[in-house]
């Protein structure tokens, strides 16, 4: 009889954690009118936080939902946040109510419990996504999703160039050392800690290792020292090589962006496959700059939304994580002109019109085609992170 009473029991919490004790969807809207949704989200991009604003307004009107977006500089102090709430007893009246967030971040806040769900399920726009097309939205960085955190949007490693003076670009590692044996100084990448810098690392690391398995488990299982000989060998002839002969690193992927536009260096690179077509718009590179990525594939991932497992408010929160999803909400993000961040719905999925929301705007020709961008290689675990900041450090870090 006990273990009936608590199987009960413990059902009835699944419910009413995925549900927000809601029956159905239609309810769960009436749930979210008129209240006030906290969006903790990077505030360092001006276009990132045009499109927040749009969709803010979008929830006003759609559904009398009110998000505020507190601007964050590192995602980490939401984890803590959360954390320190969870500590000191707040288990359902936290401040923060829907997070960006992915890779260490939701692992972290995964193990600790701090995730309110498993809801992804129930959100309607969810079945025009496609776990096989797009596996990283299934696993974050390896660690299963399982229903705790939306897909909102894709980024992939893509590398910029001038082709002016750049005339045949260097599709894997090993082919930007011999360009840069050739032509130095021409390149350099954001100093570690520095998130587009670790993604080079990293892409550096897949490559100089042929995705070693390793790299796909907890860093602890792994002979750490062994796995990367490989990526410090190379990255100790790419050094010398780079700009300031690699003693000096830029400090940003906009810095990077920077030295491009001014011609003190001849290829850079971003994470979103759309930023040199943004960039050239806006006039921050020339028109000579065009995209390219690596012939055995590019880093790539998978960014996400959750809902803090204390949110105030759970339902505005899957209402506007929904609306985040639409097809109308996500081909305007896809826009060059407005974000450029890639979707992460199935065109498959869609119907004919929602198929044209994404053709609207005819591609820049800075920007790949989709079926041009490649292959995706997938994030290490998110142990690998800190210790690879720690071993790049102590032997660059100076």
């Amino acid at each position: 009889m006990r273990y009936l009473v608590n199987l009960a029991f413990c059902l009835c919490l699944f419910g009413l954690n995925s549900l927000a004790q809601a029956d159905t969807w239609s309810e769960l809207e009436q749930q979210a009118k008129g209240k006030t949704l906290y969006f903790y989200a990077w505030g360092g991009a001006k276009s990132i936080n045009d499109y927040i604003q749009w969709a803010s307004d979008e929830a006003k009107h759609r559904y009398d939902i009110d998000v505020v977006h507190v601007k964050v500089a590192d995602t980490g102090t939401v984890v803590n946040q959360v954390l320190a709430e969870k500590t000191a007893g707040n288990l359902n009246q936290g401040k923060v109510d829907l997070v960006w967030i992915n890779g260490e971040n939701f692992a972290a806040m995964k193990q600790q419990a701090l995730l309110f769900g498993p809801f992804t399920a129930q959100l309607p726009n969810m079945k025009l996504t496609d776990a096989t097309e797009k596996p990283s939205i299934a696993a974050d960085f390896t660690v299963p999703v399982d229903g705790l955190e939306a897909p909102w949007g894709m980024a992939q490693l893509v590398f910029m160039a001038d082709q002016q003076r750049v005339k045949t670009f260097p599709d894997s590692m090993a082919a930007l050392l011999d360009f840069l044996t050739n032509n130095p100084g021409q390149f350099s990448y954001p100093k570690i800690p520095d998130f587009h810098g670790l993604t080079f690392v990293k892409q550096a690391l897949i490559e100089t290792t042929q995705a070693n398995p390793a790299l796909y488990q907890d860093v602890e299982q792994a002979d750490f020292d062994k796995v990367t000989a490989p990526l410090w060998h190379y990255l100790d002839q790419l050094h010398p090589l780079m700009w300031r002969k690699g003693k000096t690193f830029v400090t940003s992927q906009a810095q990077l962006k920077a030295k491009l536009n001014d011609g003190e260096i001849s290829i850079a690179f971003s994470f979103n496959p759309n930023d040199a077509a943004n960039s050239i718009s806006n006039g921050e590179l020339p028109d000579s700059v065009r995209s390219y990525v690596h012939h055995q594939g590019s880093l790539g991932n998978t960014h996400f939304i959750a809902i803090p497992f204390n949110a105030s408010q759970k339902a505005a929160a899957q209402v506007f994580a929904n609306f985040l999803m639409s097809p109308e909400a996500q081909a305007r993000k896809a826009d060059p002109g407005v974000w450029g961040d890639p979707t992460v719905l199935s065109m498959a999925k869609l119907t004919p019109s929602q198929q044209a929301l994404f053709h609207q705007e005819q591609r820049h020709p800075a920007s790949l085609p989709e079926q041009a961008l490649g292959s995706i290689l997938l994030e290490p675990h998110p142990s690998w992170v800190a210790k690879l900041e720690q071993a790049w450090l102590a032997r660059y870090g100076q």
